[in-house]
């Protein structure tokens, strides 16, 4: 890692941030969760926090709105690509949002920064597998259009955590609980039983990523004074109206750290 690293973590979040290039940002994710869990990067600095901007990403791929992004069947090599990148597209954003909420908020208790360092590495992690998969369908990461949906939303949260964490992990993070079985029933079918089992990973280990965003989220209602389930609903009513659609993958979101209270103010919300 870059001397400049070695102690400030939220130097070191920064610079993942800013890298543009996949291999290149996943390996400062590696280095820098290493160095943490080593005690070596200390969530002290005293850099000013700059406002919000793009994360470092590559040229490719293009960034369209979520309505020109063409539906691709899951019949064909192409398809199952096409599927996996988008997957990818999402890991990649997730990395540059856990390296964001570790960079942005500077007043959160130890265990905050352990979570979402955790979180990045863990992204990376993902992004790798997944890339490896679209090199053997004889694709890489830019070769299809994605969208910038999940990191439009950080940048409306970011004088927020509580909203952050609100709606990141909690909305559309949570998003693919509730949509990954379905994908991975589909691929079953077209007998990819390779993708299939990626994303089984994934699953399993992003319900413990939305864990996290619930976990701080209710942290900061309880430092604000404010009920949580009241408050969610409330975000969500203001925020994401159109976004939350079921059905919902009760099982996953309820072991994320969702009430049973949330859950059914979420079913009025899509009824």
């Amino acid at each position: 890692m870059p001397d400049s690293f070695e102690t400030d973590l939220f130097r070191a979040a920064a610079g993942c941030l800013a890298a543009r290039e996949p291999a290149e940002k996943m390996r400062l994710t590696r280095e820098a969760a290493t160095a943490f869990a080593e005690g070596r990067l200390q969530p002290t600095g005293n850099d000013p926090v700059t406002p919000i901007d793009e994360p470092g990403r590559p040229e490719q791929p293009i960034l369209v709105a979520p309505r020109n992004l063409a539906q691709r069947g899951l019949g064909t090599d192409e398809g199952r690509a096409a599927l996996v990148h988008a997957v990818a597209h999402i890991e990649f954003n997730a990395v540059n949002l856990a390296w964001d909420a570790v960079y942005r908020f500077r007043d959160m208790p130890a265990g905050f920064y352990a979570d979402w360092v955790s979180v990045a590495a863990d992204e990376a992690r993902h992004f790798a597998m997944l890339e490896e998969r679209l090199a053997e369908l004889g694709h890489r990461y830019g070769d299809f259009p994605a969208h910038n949906g999940l990191w439009e939303m950080a940048k409306k949260t970011a004088d927020s955590c509580l909203n952050r964490m609100a709606l990141v992990p909690r909305v559309l993070e949570a998003r693919g609980l509730d949509v990954t079985p379905g994908m991975m029933a589909r691929l079953q079918s077209t007998g990819d039983t390779r993708t299939v089992a990626i994303l089984d990973i994934i699953l399993a280990e992003e319900v413990a990523h939305v864990a996290a965003g619930s976990r701080w989220f209710e942290w900061c209602c309880q430092r604000a004074g404010i009920d949580p389930a009241e408050t969610f609903d409330t975000l969500l009513r203001t925020h994401c109206r159109g976004v939350v659609r079921g059905p919902f993958n009760r099982t996953a979101r309820l072991a994320a750290g969702f009430s049973v209270e949330e859950m059914a103010r979420l079913d009025t919300l899509v009824a």
